[in-house]
């Protein structure tokens, strides 16, 4: 008698129910429609609900209370002067006059910049591009994930990229890093695409994004280029001559796409441009292999100009500075799950074809995690911890990807052979998770919380995995897998939430959780690095201008105590400039092009935001830049494009103390002293000899 077995299961999901009244794969653009809320045929029911969910709760997340946003100041001017002028749009100027550039490339600030355009300068036109990135990123990684290793490891992907604390934190902020990892995951899927059709064109579009991730925070685009190149050509489709071949011409797109803006930047005369903030020749190449460059990972002791680079604001560079007191509850909740998940899937894989899909895949997010983390860790130059925020789809998708890998093997084997993997995995990244609770005990109700579940959801889930898999009971195995997912998200969705909901907690250097009280890690704040905590409102014109605090003070302190040398020395070091002082400025302005000139970066911002008008950093960030000098500065006041400027009595101090000297000694000489303003001088054409 010959019995017949039971169809096949469908999908990458085996055991899921899949959906026999779903529209077919094919299709017109209705189909298609529909299936963006019904999922493909084959996913399971809850799939695509489940990613909207997540979808909504990144949002929420990233957007929650946006008017309590704050932004950093310093990114937030030049915004606003690039909707003033396309001039500053196009080169990232800080003011409208372009006198200076700010100190990155300029594509997050034009993403910012059109935003601002079409809607009106202010908060939520500002963020919403950041909040839609965030979303995008998770919902990128989803589909990357799930494509591999089936719905269940893509939502679980998603889930933990969502909740990650720093991502959070800096997706509430206009920094650009949000941008810098959507244009990477776009990369990372062009690339995937070329190894599994062996097609060209995705590898060009790869090169694409990546260059313009490059133009958003340069180096650090880079990081993930080594698993990019490695992945494809060890897995793509087609011999190794071809390979090489795509990957040479993939190179080709990736450095046109990576240098355009700053070959037409370094060809225009340094007259008709601004001076390039944080370089130390007036060029961007220097600001890329320099001050974002080598600087970055060297640190001051680097051959290459790093402009004092150095400040670390997430602790001593070492191996363990992922998991130190400062950035432990940021990143590194998920990182020893993924780093076993990462080995038990390579060994899995171990005697797959060549261009087994889910090797390379395990191989370019472990690669991305582990290139992000030895950077990130052994880095000896500035330090944020938003910079971590580029882990975090790494470990996000090695903890989708990994983990049902590893449940799957749990299922099927032996404890004494694969069987104890996910229990270990689950063990010991919830144990991390109560210990990271521990260090912030008393901080709330919400963290107290969090670690009763970690605890004892990981007990539970532990305990339950290893009795389902001696008593063969699959559900007991099922729920216990759940447990263990709330074992593992518990810790970071309670900073996720504090991120979300704790007004200030963006700003200059954003971080998620209650306060570690070590911000400025053991760095110090040597080089005239930002200083850490929120910066002003600077939500539009008639912000308080004050650097570095609530939005409530009156003044703006030209010098603080974050830059050395008292913001620059001679050029407006400890000089308070008030609110009364800007309205005394704007009166006198006259046709002046620019309101005033200011020691650095950190002042102009703020004034910029409360004036609406341009003002001159002369001194860059840290007050070192060479972007004033006595002859430029007798120019410009002969000229009648600046009548007033702001020096300190103290006369030297900072990085370019002879040139900061010289101006203020020069300036106190010829110009006239406003009375009611100490350290306000006014100059005009006929004080220039």
């Amino acid at each position: 008698m010959t019995t017949l077995a039971p169809p096949p299961t469908t999908g990458r999901d085996s055991g899921h129910r899949h959906r026999a009244d779903a529209p077919p794969a094919g299709g017109g653009l209705a189909a298609r429609t529909r299936r963006i809320f019904t999922g493909s045929p084959e996913d399971p029911r809850w799939a695509r609900p489940a990613l909207w969910a997540i979808l909504v709760l990144a949002t929420a997340l990233y957007a929650w209370n946006m008017s309590s946003i704050t932004g950093n100041t310093f990114y937030n001017a030049a915004v606003y002067s690039g909707t003033k002028s396309w001039k500053a749009f196009f080169f990232g100027a800080l003011d409208a006059g372009s006198f200076i550039t700010v100190d990155k490339p300029p594509f997050a600030l034009w993403v910012m910049g059109l935003s601002a355009r079409v809607f009106g300068y202010g908060t939520w036109q500002m963020m919403l591009p950041m909040v839609a990135v965030g979303v995008g990123s998770v919902a990128l990684l989803y589909r990357m994930v799930k494509r591999d290793f089936g719905a269940v490891a893509g939502t679980i992907a998603a889930l933990a990229l969502t909740l990650t604390p720093i991502t959070v934190a800096i997706t509430r902020d206009t920094n650009p890093d949000p941008i810098l990892v959507f244009l990477m995951l776009l990369g990372a899927a062009a690339l995937m695409k070329s190894v599994r059709t062996g097609r060209l064109l995705p590898l060009v579009w790869s090169g694409v994004a990546i260059g313009f991730a490059f133009n958003t925070k340069m180096m650090q685009a880079y990081v993930v280029l080594p698993a990019f190149f490695l992945v494809y050509l060890w897995a793509a489709e087609g011999g190794l001559g071809r390979r090489i071949r795509n990957l040479a011409a993939g190179t080709v797109v990736l450095i046109v796409s990576s240098a355009w803006w700053m070959v037409v930047v370094d060809l225009i005369p340094a007259s008709s441009r601004p001076y390039i903030g944080g370089s130390t020749d007036n060029t961007v190449w220097d600001l890329v292999i320099g001050y974002n460059g080598f600087g970055r990972i060297f640190g001051a002791g680097s051959s290459v100009g790093s402009q004092g680079n150095g400040a670390s604001f997430g602790g001593d560079a070492g191996v363990y500075r992922m998991f130190n007191e400062i950035m432990g509850g940021q990143i590194s909740w998920l990182i020893p799950f993924a780093l076993i998940a990462l080995v038990g899937g390579l060994v899995l894989r171990g005697r797959a074809p060549r261009t087994d899909a889910k090797r390379a895949a395990l191989m370019l997010w472990g690669g991305w995690l582990v290139l992000h983390y030895l950077t990130f860790a052994l880095a000896e130059g500035t330090f944020h911890p938003y910079y971590v925020t580029a882990m975090a789809p790494g470990i996000a998708a090695l903890a989708g990807a990994g983990g049902v890998m590893l449940y799957g093997a749990f299922k099927e084997g032996s404890v004494a052979r694969s069987g104890w993997v996910l229990p270990l995995a689950v063990a010991v990244s919830a144990v991390w998770a109560v210990v990271l609770l521990q260090r912030v005990s008393g901080s709330g109700t919400l963290y107290t919380v969090a670690e009763v579940m970690a605890g004892v959801a990981g007990a539970v889930a532990v305990i339950g995995l290893l009795v389902g898999r001696f008593m063969r009971r699959r559900k007991l195995i099922g729920l216990a897998s759940l447990a263990a997912v709330v074992a593992l998200l518990a810790g970071p969705a309670a900073y996720s939430v504090s991120a979300a909901t704790t007004a200030g907690s963006n700003g200059t250097n954003p971080t998620a959780g209650p306060d570690t009280g070590g911000a400025m890690g053991g760095g110090g704040m040597g080089g005239g690095q930002r200083p850490s905590g929120s910066a002003p409102s600077g939500n539009a014109p008639g912000a308080t201008a004050n650097s570095g605090s609530s939005a409530s003070s009156s003044t703006s302190n030209t010098g603080s105590s974050s830059s050395p040398g008292g913001g620059g020395g001679g050029m407006g070091g400890g000089t308070q400039v008030s609110s009364e002082m800007i309205t005394y400025l704007k009166k006198n302005q006259g046709g002046a092009t620019w309101l005033v000139a200011v020691a650095t970066d950190q002042t102009a911002s703020s004034i910029i935001l409360e004036s609406g008008e341009p003002v001159i950093s002369m001194g860059g960030w840290s007050g070192s830049d060479e972007a004033m000098t006595l002859a430029k500065l007798k120019q410009l006041v002969k000229a009648g494009k600046l009548h007033h400027i702001v020096v300190s009595d103290s006369g030297r101090g900072g990085g370019n103390s002879d040139a900061a000297s010289e101006i203020a000694e020069w300036v106190k000489e010829n110009g006239s002293a406003v009375s009611d303003y100490s350290g306000l001088y006014r100059l005009d054409a006929s004080d220039v000899s």
